[in-house]
C-alpha cells in the first residue's frame, strides 16, 4: 500500500472503522514508516484531549454582539431581551436539524452495498486463512477423500474437480463462514500461491465471471449449476483465468 493512501486511512485505522484488510495493509506499513508512527500518535493524543474537554474553548460574550449588531435591520429587527433568548434557542435548534440530516446523509452514503460487503469479507477470509495457517481442515490432493469429508457438514455437496494435470493441483478442503452460514472451500495451488475456492447454493452471481481486486487480492465470481463461486488468490490475472475457465469446462 502506497504511503499516500495510509495516510488517508490512518483517521479511521485510529478510530477501529477499517476491516481486517485495511488494518493489516496499514500495521505493515506502520511497521516501516517513522513519519506514520507520529502521525497516528498525534491523532491519538488529540482526540483524548477532545474527549478530556481539554480542548474546549468559550466564545467571547462580544462575539455574540457582533453577530447581532451584523445582521441586517430589515430582516432580522433587534429583538427585545425576552425575545432575544428564543431567536437564539430556535437558531440553535435549525442548526441541530441540519447536522443531522447532513449526517444522515454521509452515513447513509458511507452504507457499503450487499455486494461490497460480500467481497470484503471473502478477502478477509482468504487472508485470514493464511494468516492462522488454516488453509485446510481436510489436507488431501484426491478430490475422493476432500468431497466425501463434507458429507454431514454442509446441507450441499460441493463439486470437487481435480486440476492436478492443467497446473492446479488440489491441497484440500475446509468450512468457513460467509453472510451468516456455512459454506465449502476448496483450496487450491498454482505454483507457491494457494488460491480459496468458496462454493456455496444459490444464484445470486451472473453465470458470466466478473473479476475485481481488492487490497492485491483477485476475486471472481459466478454463478453454475445453482451454486455460487468465488475464487480468491494473488495469483497472475491470467493464472486465476485460466483456472476459474477450467473450473467451467
Amino acid at each position: 500500500m502506497e504511503h499516500s493512501e495510509v495516510q488517508q486511512l490512518l483517521p479511521a485505522y485510529i478510530d477501529q472503522e477499517l476491516g481486517i484488510v485495511d488494518a493489516l495493509a496499514v500495521e505493515r506499513h506502520l511497521e516501516t514508516c517513522l513519519a506514520c508512527r507520529q502521525e497516528v500518535e498525534a491523532q491519538r493524543q488529540a482526540g483524548m484531549r477532545v474527549r478530556s474537554g481539554a480542548a474546549y474553548i468559550e466564545a467571547p460574550a462580544a462575539l455574540r454582539s457582533r453577530i447581532l449588531a451584523g445582521l441586517p435591520a430589515e430582516r432580522s429587527p433587534r429583538p427585545r431581551p425576552a425575545s432575544r433568548q428564543a431567536w437564539w434557542a430556535q437558531a440553535a435548534a435549525a442548526l441541530a436539524v441540519l447536522l443531522a440530516l447532513a449526517w444522515g446523509v454521509s452515513e447513509y452514503r458511507a452504507v457499503p452495498s450487499a455486494q461490497q460487503r460480500l467481497t470484503e469479507e471473502l478477502v478477509e477470509n482468504h487472508v485470514r486463512s493464511l494468516q492462522v495457517d488454516h488453509l485446510t481442515d481436510v489436507a488431501s490432493t484426491d478430490q475422493h477423500t476432500v468431497k466425501p469429508w463434507f458429507i454431514g457438514k454442509l446441507n450441499f455437496a460441493p463439486p470437487v474437480v481435480d486440476l492436478a494435470q492443467q497446473g492446479f493441483p488440489l491441497i484440500g478442503g475446509r468450512l468457513d463462514y460467509l453472510e451468516q452460514h456455512d459454506v465449502a472451500v476448496l483450496v487450491y495451488r498454482r505454483y507457491r500461491h494457494p488460491i480459496n475456492l468458496y462454493i456455496w447454493p444459490g444464484t445470486e452471481f451472473p453465470e458470466t465471471p466478473q473479476s475485481t481486486r481488492v487490497q492485491g487480492y483477485r476475486l471472481v465470481r459466478w454463478s453454475a449449476g445453482g451454486m455460487n463461486y468465488s475464487a480468491v488468490s494473488d495469483v497472475a490475472d491470467k493464472d486465476l483465468a485460466q483456472f476459474v475457465g477450467l473450473l467451467r469446462q
